[in-house]
């Protein structure tokens, strides 16, 4: 996977990211079928943009960083497949927030 995101660099205030897997099993091992899953609005941040310009010419940088996990608005981004895996470009204006991990 890291060799891709070394050829492909998103552009400006663009994000990368690749969403998360819906659980297929519970936790007791039964198989949920595809209506049932609901669908997951997280997923992890893979390649971003240096970040966006303003009218002076200053860049702004990008709030996310590569490995952040997000949470991502229902509908929308680009969908683009780099090695037969799906992944989706968004602004950085449409990202919802950055999940915390709490360990």
């Amino acid at each position: 996977m890291a060799a891709v995101f070394r050829r492909f660099k998103p552009l400006f205030d663009r994000i990368l990211v690749e969403r998360v897997v819906p659980e297929t099993r519970t936790k007791g091992g039964i198989m949920i079928p595809e209506k049932a899953q609901q669908k997951v609005n997280q997923a992890t941040v893979v390649a971003v943009g240096a970040g966006s310009r303003d009218s002076s010419g200053s860049v702004h940088k990008v709030a996310v960083d590569v490995g952040d996990k997000v949470l991502l608005p229902e509908f929308g981004g680009t969908k683009v497949a780099f090695e037969e895996k799906e992944y989706f470009i968004f602004r950085e204006g449409d990202i919802l927030g950055v999940l915390n991990e709490e360990k």
